[in-house]
């Protein structure tokens, strides 16, 4: 005999998550990725900037847009990333496993409110959050004062120590609300 015993439903949870991409129609997949999340992970409660970086680990000729948003989210960190795969496969991304590579849309999970979760298929916070100026800048203009659990610090303060010298500038500007 079988039992299923259903994992307990959790508290919404603040999620924050980069998305970003260099092939095709850069906005399209960017905003379109953007309703996906809100409909598939979670509401989206607020948006960054859109910003524009060069690609970061590999050369290609395309830039990248990027941006963060902040998401309320019930579901469990393995689920998140199997959403988060269904809706880059959705909108065309190719997992070829040879690295860093171009592609419609890339969606990271930055933080997943202050739980940190290191297994080999996700690890949370991203580990490579304090190098990238490109994910830092959206991140630090939605939530500067955000604390980093395992740095032992805000986000603000990582993006001021950011070894990354990359150009990141803003192409499509969001104005925040007050919450």
């Amino acid at each position: 005999m079988f039992f299923f015993i259903p994992l307990p439903k959790i508290q919404e949870v603040k999620v924050y998550l980069l998305i970003g991409g260099n092939m095709g129609d850069r906005f399209f997949y960017v905003e379109r990725a953007g309703r996906l999340i809100d409909r598939e992970i979670g509401a989206i409660v607020r948006s960054s900037s859109i910003y524009e970086s060069e690609p970061w680990g590999f050369e290609d000729d395309q830039n990248f847009l990027n941006k963060v948003v902040e998401v309320d989210s019930d579901l469990q960190p393995t689920e998140l990333l199997t959403k988060i795969h269904k809706i880059e496969s959705e909108l065309g991304r190719i997992r070829t496993g040879a690295g860093y590579e171009a592609r419609t849309i890339d969606i990271d999970i930055l933080f997943y409110g202050n739980w940190i979760i290191i297994q080999n298929d996700l690890v949370i916070p991203h580990k490579h959050l304090p190098g990238r100026r490109f994910a830092l800048t959206p991140l630090a203009e939605l939530v500067p004062e955000l604390y980093h659990p395992v740095l032992a610090c805000k986000v603000q303060s990582i993006l001021d120590r950011c070894k990354d010298k990359g150009e990141v500038k803003v192409v499509h500007a969001t104005r925040l609300a007050a919450h």
